[in-house]
């Protein structure tokens, strides 16, 4: 009987366990090399702020703490999945208000901490 077998028949919830174990850690491995390889792409980076877009999207994006981005809109951090469309229409202001508000809170950000300040791609 071979090795696999036998830890079948004396260990079947341990085996089963380890497996699952071994699908859950590639799931994740997968998509964190999907995540990797998509904000490595130049293309994504400081992007133009868009309707469509989070909060969150636009901290990746510009590289900074989703905290400053949430400070910026009013928002707490981790608030939910709402666009920029949405903040926007919400308050009452046109999306380019938003987004020169974005925009001056991570320059300000990145003035404090030292870093670059480019604008907006695209």
């Amino acid at each position: 009987m071979g090795t696999l077998a036998l830890l079948w028949r004396d260990n079947k919830l341990l085996l089963s366990g380890f497996v699952l174990a071994l699908v859950l850690a590639g799931f994740f491995a997968v998509r964190a090399v999907g995540f990797w390889i998509y904000w490595a792409d130049p293309a994504h980076r400081n992007q133009a702020i868009e309707p469509w877009m989070t909060p969150r999207y636009v901290a990746h994006s510009w590289h900074v703490p989703p905290k400053v981005v949430a400070e910026a809109l009013g928002l707490t951090p981790g608030g939910g999945r709402i666009t920029m469309a949405e903040i926007a229409a919400r308050e009452g202001v046109s999306l380019p208000e938003i987004a020169a508000r974005v925009i001056a809170a991570i320059e300000a950000d990145r003035a404090a901490r030292g870093g670059p300040t480019p604008g907006p791609r695209g």
